[in-house]
């Protein structure tokens, strides 16, 4: 199967990087020891004492998407596909991101679907763009929306469906305190916005067949 390398719109479209001049690591484990003191806790104690550098090395981790550039992900296409164009979906894809406004997790899976207009990405790289933009401080809203549009734009199919379902440790941890409630949240964008018995087809079919 040949592959296409399709040219990408500009890298900027898509990485949503707010801050380009990041702290040194001394000045985030600095940061990290000032929490640490907010707790009421003492930073300097053996089982605090490498904490600092731990949180650092664990942020770079879980906010890795900020490097990344998810159009890229969706560069490498096939059009050796026998004519198939019917619907695609990779469902409950396993995620972890952070919420922006309290900076707790939000765990949850995200279902992808679209229709190919004669060509298809690889399975991997769909996954690879809900992990790039959820390794990001996030809303469920955008994280929806953001998914959903960076494979129309890159791939241009004839539609994309987007839903995801997750857990925001800000509810269940704070605040109200609710813990097992999801927020579920769907986009769609060209046949799948127009036809709703799309949008229909697609919910049935991440739902195990039933409707």
């Amino acid at each position: 199967m040949d592959a296409v390398i399709k040219k990408l719109m500009p890298q900027s479209a898509y990485m949503e990087k707010p801050v380009t001049d990041r702290p040194s690591e001394a000045e985030v484990e600095a940061a990290v020891r000032t929490l640490l003191r907010w707790t009421g806790d003492n930073p300097d104690r053996e089982g605090l004492i490498d904490t600092p550098k731990r949180v650092t090395k664990a942020y770079r981790e879980m906010f890795g998407g900020y490097d990344m550039c998810p159009a890229e992900e969706l560069g490498r296409t096939f059009e050796e596909v026998a004519g198939y164009d019917d619907l695609v979906i990779v469902k409950d894809i396993q995620f972890h991101s952070h919420c922006e406004h309290h900076m707790v997790p939000i765990i949850g899976k995200a279902h992808v679907g679209y229709l190919p207009d004669g060509k298809v990405v690889g399975l991997s790289k769909i996954a690879r763009v809900v992990d790039i933009f959820a390794h990001r401080l996030q809303t469920q809203e955008a994280l929806t929306a953001q998914i959903a549009g960076v494979i129309q734009d890159v791939l241009n199919p004839r539609g994309v469906a987007v839903m995801i379902e997750a857990e925001h440790m800000c509810m269940a941890m704070r605040g109200i305190r609710k813990q097992g409630s999801t927020t579920l949240t769907s986009t769609f964008t060209g046949v799948f916005k127009d036809t709703p018995e799309e949008q229909v087809r697609f919910v049935t079919m991440v739902r195990g067949g039933r409707a």
